[in-house]
């Protein structure tokens, strides 16, 4: 009788082993599923930073080459800013004068428009219509 009795207790811790067993492999495979669901969001995110930075780098490489585009017109205008500032105001006169006998300007145009005396509009007007 004992034996039996050591049997069936055996027997019931068995199956409890078992049965514990089966439900920690049951919870195992749901770990795993939600790791492997997490880890495929995760692969996503970072498809999608990796493209997003991307784009943020070809932006910058772009902005860079316009940066530089633009240094080379700009840095020569502080050169010609200061000719133009130390070139004599009468000779801008001339010029706008010059360009506006071209247009069709009339004497009395040149004289009010450019601060020409008479003398000079009629010289300006000889010397560039054409």
């Amino acid at each position: 009788m004992i034996l039996e009795g050591v049997v069936t207790v055996l027997s019931l811790l068995w199956a409890a082993t078992v049965w514990a067993f089966l439900i920690y492999v049951r919870k195992q495979r749901v770990v795993a599923a939600q790791q492997a669901a997490a880890d495929a969001q995760r692969d996503r995110r970072l498809k999608e930073l990796s493209r997003r930075l991307d784009t943020y780098q070809n932006g910058n490489v772009q902005m860079g080459e316009e940066l530089h585009e633009m240094r080379s017109v700009v840095a020569p205008l502080p050169e010609k800013l200061t000719r133009l500032e130390q070139r004599d105001p009468t000779s801008l006169s001339f010029d706008q004068a010059a360009r506006l006998v071209g247009m069709g300007a009339s004497i009395d145009e040149l004289t009010q428009s450019c601060g020409l005396t008479q003398a000079e509009a009629e010289l300006m007007s000889k010397m560039h219509k054409g």
